[in-house]
């Protein structure tokens, strides 16, 4: 081909066309670098008839200046980054860029410099060389990773290289990873598991687009289960690619992986060096990277001989990217697979309503494992309704659920309380004159934090130390904790029981794979007798001692207003229930709620997930809410309110008159004041027949907002605030 069309990085240039110079090789998919004025860019080939682009004479085209050395991104890549930009209304060149996950990878391989310690240990050090010889310690990367991790300058690691406490070390960036070995330990599977596997297997060997449900309560050894459909995969010469909706759970993955295969599988996730990220992505494109485990993005890597799709606990609302491209990794995930023509597994013990109604109408085949694995039973359930059973005053933990600790601190076991709330207050007062501490960027109140000794957002990131006064009247000593967080509930539990082991487990305390693995050492261990933690807790983890769980607050979930509270707060309490009694021990867990009454709460009590499903299903119908409606949102920003408020009213003031289309709004977000932006949202309820991405697109396309201003469209949205 004499003219290439290129897909580039800036969503207002749109596509360009460029000239190939003689005896340059291209493809549809190829990566290319091409000028743009006085600058070089990188672009991707796309096919012509697919990109529309303004027409230009062959004789104004510039040629290309270079193919990078990477693989072409394969055709049904490319058509799925087509589809999740069309279904998210989302730049083309958005979606295109998340499978570029390492611009230094393009170019090749080679070697790169990292340091690490000597061992050298002088008699004099200064504080800051002090501190980051303590934090160093194991860690290899280049100056800059090892200054962020050490939390000093460059300019003080630079010192200690000249010292000799740093060491340079050469590292090549493309070595090859080890083989894993799908016959490594080939385990023993329950009757019910083999049947699961074998049917996983088949459609491995078979080949072709197959969506799975594969429906387990917790225990019951899906992730062996899939782990066979894996094994299949690499005995073909595919790769595999296993979805988890958070980094604190690939260290347990990877210990399992690694007992079963012989070797842990390939990282992608935000926390990788940048030669981590460099390594792992060249191997991907290559082929060289056999099981892929990751976060969201790994989805979207050019796999060069993809068989297979796992996203495991594929209910998580985590797997929803609220920024940027909004989508969801979960229905991101099917479309792929049935993009490349292979199999897809969902594995949840709670799966999403969604899933189940596929499910229920054919489109995905479920698999059940009702039962645990070895003869585990599941644990009972009971409720402690906080209106007859109140908690001492200034407690938290009704009477019942205190024993019950005691209880199994005397018997060796272990205890979970679940309080999906960090921190230790959620909010802090002055009992002189009110003042309430609120965030300067954000519609939400600081949370005290008393471990790092700060008010902090849980929304920006915004924090402050906690003031000897207060800043409104200046009264000292006067401030006031409002509310339980989790260290005010590991609080009460050290002064209920002062010789018991407290751990507490939030993405505060366990915000490294290397501190997950330091709690579950210590855990699996016996070093912890009450484990005190928020979601992160709530899934993923085997403890064969932990007996116990405590739901310090049931209806803390079901309070503002998210559309899927009640679907949210089942699968929360349900997965964290599935805690207890893994092992020979049976289980026990005390609800705490005061609305026992509840659909939610009642369905929990009674073990009868069914009855919740059915119940939510009807109501979902009624709403015309996901999956028998459509949802999508429009928010408006910007950091001057009355330019935000202006364009949502001007967009509400143009909406599409449709039968089949319900638009609420404008009207001011319920965090109406996020990160220094003020928002407005609009809301579209629609029938399924509505073509709503078609709709939102002329719609919005009428305007032509203020530099300040920021539109974005949110399909499916799962937050609503």
């Amino acid at each position: 081909m004499n003219r290439a069309r290129l897909l580039v990085f800036n969503a207002a240039l749109g596509a360009l066309d460029y000239r190939v110079p003689e005896g340059m090789a291209i493809e549809p998919g190829s990566v290319v670098v091409a000028p743009l004025g006085p600058r070089q860019i990188v672009g991707i080939v796309w096919e012509a008839e697919r990109l529309p682009a303004t027409e230009v004479p062959d004789s104004k085209l510039r040629p290309l200046l270079e193919v990078l050395p990477v693989p072409p991104l394969p055709a049904p890549l490319r058509r799925l980054i087509e589809w999740a930009a069309d279904y998210y209304v989302a730049p083309l060149a958005a979606v295109a860029r998340m499978a570029l996950g390492s611009s230094a990878a393009l170019r090749g391989g080679g070697t790169t410099t990292e340091y690490r310690l000597t061992g050298e240990e002088p008699a004099r050090l200064t504080p800051q060389r002090a501190a980051a010889m303590d934090a160093l310690h194991g860690e290899q990367a280049t100056i800059r990773e090892l200054a962020a991790i050490a939390g000093v300058s460059e300019g003080v690691l630079r010192g200690m290289v000249g010292a000799g406490l740093l060491e340079p070390v050469t590292v090549d960036i493309d070595r090859p990873y080890p083989r894993a070995r799908p016959d490594f330990a080939v385990p023993e599977l329950s009757e019910g598991q083999q049947e699961a596997a074998d049917i996983f297997v088949a459609a491995v060997e078979a080949g072709g687009f197959a969506p799975f449900l594969l429906d387990g309560v917790t225990g019951s050894g899906k992730t062996e289960v899939y782990f066979e459909a894996v094994a299949a995969a690499l005995q073909q010469g595919r790769q595999v690619l296993t979805l988890l909706p958070e980094i604190a759970l690939t260290e347990n993955f990877l210990r399992r992986f690694e007992a079963r295969f012989g070797v842990a599988p390939v990282l992608w996730h935000s926390s990788l060096k940048a030669s981590e990220r460099r390594r792992a992505w060249r191997a991907i494109v290559s082929g060289e990277a056999q099981v892929v485990v990751g976060a969201r993005s790994a989805l979207f890597m050019p796999y060069r001989k993809l068989g297979l799709i796992v996203v495991d606990e594929a209910h998580e609302t985590s797997f929803k990217q609220d920024d940027g491209v909004r989508y969801n990794a979960r229905d991101v995930a099917v479309i792929r697979a049935r993009f490349e023509s292979i199999p897809v597994i969902l594995a949840s013990a709670t799966p999403a309503l969604e899933s189940m109604h596929l499910a229920d109408t054919g489109v995905y085949t479920r698999i059940a494992l009702p039962d645990r694995f070895g003869g585990a039973k599941l644990p009972t359930i009971s409720l402690v309704d906080l209106r007859t059973e109140q908690p001492e005053r200034g407690r938290w933990l009704a009477p019942r659920l205190v024993e019950e600790l005691k209880d199994r601190l005397e018997k060796g076991e272990q205890s979970l309380l679940f309080l999906n709330r960090r921190g230790y207050a959620p909010l802090t007062l002055c009992r002189h004159c009110g003042y309430r501490f609120q965030c300067p960027n954000c519609t939400a109140w600081l949370v005290e934090h008393r471990l790092s000794r700060r008010l902090a957002c849980h929304h920006c990131g915004h924090e402050v130390p906690v003031p000897e006064a207060c800043p409104e009247c200046s009264t000292p000593d006067c401030l006031v904790a409002c509310g339980p967080g989790v260290e005010r509930i590991a609080d009460e539990v050290a002064e209920l029981m002062p010789e018991a082991r407290v751990a507490v487990v939030t993405s505060d305390t366990l915000n490294s794979p290397e501190k997950v693995g330091e709690f579950v050492a210590a855990a699996e261990g016996k070093l912890i007798d009450v484990i005190v933690g928020t979601q992160l807790v709530t899934k993923g983890y085997h403890f064969p001692e932990l007996t116990l769980v405590g739901v310090v607050d049931a209806d803390l979930g079901l309070e503002g207003g998210d559309l899927r509270a009640a679907e949210r707060t089942y699968q929360q309490v349900a997965q964290v229930a599935g805690r207890a009694g893994r092992g020979e021990k049976p289980g026990e867990v005390l609800i705490q709620t005061r609305h026992p009454e509840s659909s939610v709460i009642a369905a929990l009590a009674a073990g009868d997930r069914d009855a919740f499903y059915a119940a939510e299903t009807e109501a979902r119908r009624d709403a015309g809410a996901p999956p028998f409606g459509r949802w999508a949102a429009i928010i408006v920003s910007s950091e001057d309110e009355a330019e935000a408020r202006d364009a949502a009213r001007a967009i509400g003031g143009r909406r599409p008159d449709l039968p089949d289309v319900l638009i609420l709004g404008p009207a001011p977000a319920p965090m109406a004041l996020l990160r220094g932006r003020y928002r407005y949202r609009l809301l579209i309820n629609a029938r399924r027949s509505a073509e709503v991405q078609r709709i939102i697109g002329e719609w919005l396309g009428q305007f032509d907002f203020p530099q300040g201003v920021r539109v974005n469209v949110d399909i499916d949205p799962y937050s609503f605030v």
